[in-house]
């Protein structure tokens, strides 16, 4: 599995911290910091990460994404409006138990602010080590699984049946949006080389040269 590491830029102090506790959860798995990071020129909003949670995930370049912003929430309504995105908020480590087993989704969004928690950094980390403590969509509780999981594969037909793809979405996008969003050139440039899906990938060729003009 790959996963990405990407959060708004009003938590960037939280980056590092971020990435470190997911890499030593997610053993085994590739992990890749996309910020973003304390050092980037460019500032970008939970909505801008959003739309890029949503290139990463309907690209295929990854298959989880672990995000947030300061209160979690905001991410996570964002991304669920993605094509393709199912993201979970967890401010804590059975919300991200709980997810994982029973929604199995492909994003989750964690409560970054500087209180967001009463033990902030340690919560952090458990909440993450839960998250991946074992293997998703197993069902919970265990005695009801198979109905759990039903549920949750409805869910997802529904979401899909519902929402527009990435592609028509990003063609409507508020131009000045989209151009911000194409000037992250580190997510543009992964998602143009490990993309999946070839029709995305070619419209964002297209359109790569979009955050310059």
């Amino acid at each position: 599995m790959v996963i990405g590491v990407i959060q708004a830029s009003s938590q960037s102090a939280k980056n590092e911290l971020i990435f470190e506790s997911v890499s030593k959860h997610a053993a085994g798995h590739e992990v890749i910091n996309f910020g973003c990071k304390k050092d980037e020129e460019n500032r970008y909003s939970y909505i801008e990460i959003s739309v890029l949670v949503g290139l990463l995930l309907s690209s295929g370049s990854v298959d989880l994404v672990v995000t947030g912003c300061s209160s979690g929430q905001g991410m996570m309504l964002a991304c669920n409006n993605m094509p393709g995105v199912l993201c979970g908020y967890i401010p804590t480590p059975m919300d991200a138990y709980l997810f994982a087993q029973i929604n199995n989704g492909n994003a989750v969004s964690l409560p970054l602010g500087e209180e967001y928690t009463w033990n902030g950094e340690e919560n952090m980390d458990q909440t993450i080590g839960r998250l991946f403590s074992e293997p998703w969509g197993q069902g919970y509780p265990k005695g009801e699984a198979s109905r759990k999981l039903e549920d949750t594969r409805l869910l997802k037909k529904i979401r899909s049946d519902s929402q527009v793809s990435m592609q028509e979405l990003l063609r409507v996008m508020d131009k000045a949006l989209l151009k911000k969003v194409l000037s992250k050139k580190d997510v543009l440039d992964f998602v143009l080389a490990n993309g999946k899906d070839e029709s995305l990938v070619s419209l964002l060729k297209e359109w790569e040269s979009f955050s310059d003009e």
